[in-house]
């Protein structure tokens, strides 16, 4: 590290919280205080930032040159205005925060006490444990910042052992939203496909879907819709329909999904070109029947398979 080290406060030290706090003071930056009451966050500050005093966040705002609010999006607005209102933040102090959906207003508070304000947001998933520390090489940061704090905002991602991606104020919660669809709803999928494996029979859901899902994300992230294979590409209407005779019978949980991205899918394979038009509709009037039955189903108060 080739600047000076800051003091560091966390005040929400859950898991990104600790961990960037913990990767800051490997960089050589001093962390002396952190801000938590769960036990959760407790653990996580005594395994991560040994030594470390937990204390109120105004205490922890005063103590230090660099103040990391990781706490909750909702949460965010109320504690910088609490923060400013006690006169807990000073002149030329850097107040950070890490929600993605955020960018500088939230921190206007902050601005008007004299505090230099950023967000700086991992574009990670969290275990809030040691393991993310070596998660955070590479990981890419969505920066904004005003013109005078651009360079100390690199330097902190480059101590995080981040690369910067610069987002404009007003694109902040689009650039949210395109990372929680990517990662959050992928989740969802996953588990989906997991539970109708299960329900066919699989004694290891995962380990069936491994090898298939990480050649798909990896040829997704490098080649986009060219990826895309299966049924719905080959315009396989008689496989389409058996797939979801036999999700309402057995995993109709999960049909709501399959339904949305089977016709999301559809609809970019048809603006490539992949599939021909009469088959795209006939896929189209398949799925279409099925979102009336499932509506049918829940204004009746029937379960799917009630026929």
């Amino acid at each position: 590290m080739s600047h000076p080290a800051l003091r560091v406060g966390v005040v929400g030290a859950g898991r990104v919280g600790a961990v960037l706090a913990a990767r800051l003071r490997a960089a050589g930056h001093e962390v002396v205080a952190a801000a938590g009451a769960s036990d959760a966050t407790l653990q996580r500050i005594s395994a991560l930032l040994p030594g470390v005093v937990n204390a109120k966040p105004t205490a922890v705002a005063r103590a230090c040159d660099l103040l990391l609010l990781t706490v909750p999006d909702d949460m965010l607005d109320n504690v910088v205005s609490t923060l400013a209102a006690a006169g807990a933040l000073h002149e030329g102090q850097l107040v950070v925060h890490t929600s993605g959906r955020h960018g500088l207003a939230v921190l206007e508070p902050a601005r008007a006490a004299g505090a230099r304000t950023a967000a700086i947001h991992p574009a990670m998933t969290f275990t809030g444990t040691a393991l993310d520390l070596d998660r955070l090489a590479g990981c890419v940061f969505g920066l904004t910042a005003a013109a005078g704090e651009r360079e100390v905002a690199e330097r902190l991602v480059a101590d995080l052992g981040g690369r910067p991606m610069w987002v404009p104020e007003e694109m902040r919660t689009l650039y949210h939203a395109g990372l929680a669809h990517g990662s959050n709803h992928l989740v969802t999928l996953v588990t989906e496909a997991m539970e109708v494996l299960a329900a066919a029979g699989a004694d290891d859901p995962a380990g069936t879907l491994r090898p298939l899902l990480v050649a798909a994300l990896d040829n997704a992230l490098a080649h986009g819709d060219a990826a895309l294979t299966g049924p719905i590409v080959r315009g396989d209407v008689g496989t389409v329909r058996a797939h979801l005779e036999d999700i309402t019978a057995n995993a109709p949980q999960t049909k709501a999904s399959y339904v949305a991205l089977a016709r999301a899918t559809l609809g970019r394979a048809v603006t490539d070109g992949r599939i021909v038009p009469l088959r795209a509709m006939r896929i189209h009037e398949l799925l279409d029947e099925h979102s009336e039955a499932r509506a049918g189903d829940a204004s009746t108060g029937r379960p799917a398979d009630a026929r």
